[in-house]
């Protein structure tokens, strides 16, 4: 867990899929850069804070964590993912720190600067909490819980509540608040986790494997049958016609066309 208390949750089991079906599809990049972006952010607010090792330790930690997530993210990911996660990462943890960091590095007032940073800290911390809203309206979609593992919904609730505490006793509610929103989309999740996690699956049909309808016209033995793909069927002979056709019922290729409208007046 990182200071906004999401962080290093458990993301195993969707890296375990990842793994085993070798290709990341289905899943977003942007939580985990976002996430590396927070605990960035908590770092630098926990050296200007001081007295905030656990800050310092936590985050560190989850620094890493989050790098591999993203590099084995970046490996299995399809060329198209791959563009938008390089794209992700220059926008927050290349420009968006350095723009933060230059902002209020320099910054002569160090109560100032903390305020200001963290500030900061606390509206990227919700946005933490709000990046998975992508796979909650998914799992609305699809009524399928396959890309929302409940170990990760789970303790995303426990850590924000200790994480709110913690807040409390250092009476900082940069790390506070943003935990409260964190424990409610936690609890969101585990209920929509509970109604879908035994919902059958829809089959969903693919309108270009349907078979084109074709109107066949039925008629006697010994006539042309007509199909509205313009391919037709002769059929067998009556064995009482063989003198209207001592070819044996098989009609030339030439003659099948004007047959047809003769098999109509027939009919």
């Amino acid at each position: 867990m990182d200071g906004d208390g999401d962080g290093d949750v458990d993301y195993r089991p969707t890296f375990y899929q990842i793994y085993k079906k070798k290709t990341s599809e289905g899943f977003q990049s942007i939580p985990y850069v976002v996430s590396l972006f927070s605990a960035m952010l908590w770092i630098y607010y926990a050296l200007l804070k001081k007295d905030a090792m656990l800050l310092i330790t936590i985050n560190t930690f989850c620094v890493f964590i989050q790098t591999f997530y993203i590099v084995t993210y970046f490996y299995y990911g399809p060329k198209k993912e791959k563009v938008v996660t390089v794209k992700l990462i220059l926008l927050f943890n290349v420009f968006g720190f350095g723009v933060v960091f230059l902002s209020t590095f320099f910054l002569k007032n160090p109560k100032i600067r903390l305020c200001v940073l963290g500030y900061i800290c606390m509206a990227f911390a919700l946005s933490v909490f709000v990046a998975p809203l992508g796979i909650v309206r998914k799992v609305i979609k699809t009524k399928s819980v396959e890309y929302m593992p409940f170990s990760l919904s789970l303790f995303l609730s426990l850590g924000a509540v200790m994480w709110f505490f913690y807040g409390l006793m250092l009476k900082d509610m940069n790390i506070a608040v943003p935990n409260v929103l964190g424990f409610i989309f936690g609890v969101l999740q585990m209920i929509l986790y509970a109604i879908y996690k035994n919902y059958p699956k829809k089959m969903v049909e693919d309108p270009k494997l349907q078979l084109p309808k074709h109107i066949v016209d039925v008629v006697k033995p010994g006539t042309t049958v007509q199909v509205s793909s313009e391919v037709n069927v002769v059929a067998p002979n009556n064995p009482n016609d063989n003198d209207n056709n001592n070819n044996g019922g098989v009609v030339g290729a030439e003659n099948i066309k004007g047959n047809s409208t003769d098999a109509s007046n027939n009919v």
